[in-house]
């Protein structure tokens, strides 16, 4: 697969992972300027800004590992944007989904959640 397809299909299971763990999908790959949201959700008061990464293997290191502080940055810059377009929102929280797609197996999730760089 290449990486496009992997992330593709790392999106589509996450939203279904969200879902059966709580959460209600507002969006899916928001975007303002050059940042973008993979998936926004609210889960009890809160809104959550997720970052999906995806691996077909850990030959590389975990899919966790390979999110940087600047991909966070622009995270909580797409974020900050969001708000000031939807300003009824008082708690929010930046989330990692972490997906290791196994080729004889099933996906191995990650959640971790109230992420700061």
């Amino acid at each position: 697969m290449n990486n496009k397809v992997t992330g593709n299909k790392g999106e589509d299971m996450a939203v279904d992972y969200l879902i059966a763990h709580g959460y209600t999908i507002l969006h899916r790959n928001w975007r303002f300027k050059n940042w973008e949201v993979d998936i926004i959700a609210n889960k009890g008061k809160f809104l959550h800004f997720i970052e999906i990464k995806t691996r077909t293997s850990s030959a590389y290191g975990k899919p966790e590992e390979s999110i940087s502080k600047k991909k966070m940055d622009n995270l909580m810059n797409a974020a900050e944007e969001y708000q000031y377009q939807n300003p009824q929102w008082n708690f929010i929280q930046f989330d990692v989904l972490a997906i290791t797609l196994r080729y004889n197996g099933p996906a191995e999730f990650y959640m971790i959640e109230d992420v700061y760089l």
